[in-house]
C-alpha cells in the first residue's frame, strides 16, 4: 500500500486525508497543534458560501486599500511597511485583474461541486457541526453597492448557481430578526452555514477510526526526496526527533505551505491575510429571541454571520495584510461589535469571544490544487477566505491527480 503524508489538519488537510483513505492509500497527518483545526480552521464566518465567490482581484480593491490605509478599524488594512513577500504578492494581485471574470465563475462551480460532497461526507460518517441549510442573504444599503452585486450575479448564474434578487420588504421576511434600512439585497437559498472547528474534528475522527494516523504537536522540520520517495523529518512539543518515508507528500499547511514549498524547490506565494471573528453567547432568551438563524452577508462592511446553535451567534470579517501576526487589535474587534448592535440590537453583546486567523491567499485568489516539480509533491493550499467552502471539492481533484499519477 502506498503511504502519503498530508502536512496540516485543517479543514483542507483532513478533507484531504480523507480522500486519499477513501482511494486506498495509507495516510499520515502531520500538524503543529495537539488537535485538529486550530488555527484557520477554527472559528471562521462559518458560510459555506458559493455566493461569496467573487474573486477580489478588482480595481476597486486597490483603490479601496489605498484610501483604508490610515483609518484602523477598515473593513480591508494595509501595514504599508515595507516587505518583498507582501508587494510581489500585490503585483501578482494586480496582474491577475484580467482573469477576474473566469476566476470568479471557476470558484463559483468549485463550491457548488464542494457542498455535494460535504454534506454527504458528513451524513456519512454521522457527526454533527450546528449546520443550518436556511441560505445566505448579502443585504445593500445604497444603490451603487446594489448595482454591483447585480452584475456580479451575472457570474454567478455562469458558474451554476442560483441567486435571487429580494426587496427591501422580502428581506426582512426572510430574516424577521434584522434592523435596517436597506436598498435590495439578494438571497441564495442552496448556501448554508455550520462550524468549520466541529465538522474538521467530526471529520479527523472519521479517519481516525478509519486507519488514518495524525502526529500533532508535531513540527516538520525537513522533507527530503529518498529513493523514489520523500523522508519526512519532525519533532514533538518535547523536543524529541523522528524521520519517516512516505511515496507523496501532500501539503495542505495554510499560510506555512509557502515555507514547506520553499523546502521542496516550488515557488507557493500564499499571503496572510488576517480576519477577525467574535462569537456571541447567547446567554438569556431575548438574545437567542433576537438573534438571525438566517445568514447575512453586509458586502459594504464585509461582515458575515452564522448561528452555530442555539446559544451562539458567529460575526467575522475584515481583511488585514500584515505579515504573520495573530494579534487580536481591539480596534478591529469593536466594529464586529457594533455591527451586531446596529443590525441586532436586542443581542447582549456583553460574552463576545474575539478570535483572529490567518487566511492563506494566493494572488489570483485560487487554491493551488496541482503537483510540484519533483514527483511525489503535491499542494492543497490556498484557499484563501473560502477554505470551507471549497476544500471537500479540492480534496476530490488531488485525490484524482495522485490516483493517476501514482495508483494505490
Amino acid at each position: 500500500m502506498k503511504k502519503i503524508a498530508v502536512i496540516g489538519a485543517g479543514v483542507t488537510g483532513v478533507t484531504t486525508a480523507y480522500a486519499l483513505l477513501n482511494r486506498g492509500y495509507a495516510v499520515t497527518v502531520f500538524d503543529q497543534n495537539r488537535y485538529a483545526a486550530m488555527d484557520t480552521s477554527f472559528a471562521n464566518g462559518g458560510q459555506l458560501s458559493a455566493s461569496n465567490a467573487e474573486v477580489w482581484n478588482q480595481w476597486s480593491t486597490v483603490i479601496k486599500g489605498l484610501k483604508y490605509m490610515t483609518q484602523r478599524s477598515a473593513p480591508l488594512l494595509v501595514n504599508p511597511k515595507p516587505s518583498w513577500h507582501k508587494y510581489s504578492w500585490m503585483a501578482e494581485f494586480v496582474a491577475n485583474i484580467p482573469h477576474y471574470r473566469k476566476n470568479t465563475v471557476e470558484t463559483v462551480r468549485l463550491a457548488i461541486t464542494a457542498r455535494e460532497h460535504l454534506h454527504a461526507t458528513a451524513k456519512k460518517e454521522g457527526f454533527a457541526f450546528d449546520v443550518e441549510e436556511r441560505g445566505i442573504l448579502h443585504v445593500y444599503k445604497d444603490k451603487k453597492d446594489y448595482q454591483h452585486a447585480e452584475r456580479v450575479n451575472a457570474l454567478l448564474a455562469e458558474g451554476g448557481l442560483e441567486r435571487n434578487a429580494v426587496s427591501p420588504s422580502e428581506i426582512k421576511t426572510i430574516e424577521p430578526a434584522v434592523h435596517g434600512d436597506f436598498y435590495g439585497g439578494f438571497f441564495t437559498p442552496s448556501d448554508a452555514t455550520g462550524d468549520i472547528h466541529m465538522y474538521s474534528r467530526g471529520l479527523s475522527d472519521a479517519c481516525q477510526k478509519k486507519g488514518v494516523t495524525f502526529h500533532y504537536s508535531s513540527d516538520v522540520t525537513n522533507i527530503a526526496p529518498q529513493d523514489g520517495g520523500h523522508l519526512v523529518k519532525w519533532k514533538d512539543n518535547k523536543g524529541a526527533k523522528f524521520d519517516a518515508e512516505f511515496d507523496a507528500v501532500v501539503i495542505c499547511a495554510g499560510v506555512t505551505s509557502r515555507k514547506f514549498g520553499k523546502m521542496l524547490g516550488d515557488r507557493v506565494n500564499i499571503y496572510p491575510v488576517k480576519g477577525y471573528s467574535i462569537t456571541v453567547k447567547l446567554d438569556d432568551d431575548k438574545s437567542r429571541e433576537a438573534a438571525p438563524w438566517v445568514s447575512l452577508l453586509d458586502d459594504k462592511a464585509k461582515v458575515v454571520t452564522s448561528r452555530l446553535g442555539n446559544d451562539r451567534l458567529r460575526i467575522a470579517g475584515t481583511a488585514e495584510f500584515n505579515g504573520y501576526n495573530w494579534d487580536i487589535r481591539d480596534d478591529r474587534v469593536q466594529p464586529l461589535v457594533r455591527w451586531v448592535e446596529d443590525y441586532f440590537p436586542d443581542v447582549v453583546t456583553e460574552h463576545a469571544i474575539p478570535w483572529a486567523g490567518l487566511r492563506p491567499m494566493m494572488p489570483n485568489m485560487l487554491p493551488k490544487v496541482d503537483a510540484g516539480k519533483r514527483p511525489g509533491v503535491y499542494y492543497n493550499t490556498g484557499h484563501g477566505h473560502l477554505g470551507w467552502t471549497l476544500s471537500a471539492a479540492t480534496a476530490e481533484i488531488i485525490g484524482d491527480k495522485i490516483k493517476a499519477d501514482m495508483p494505490a
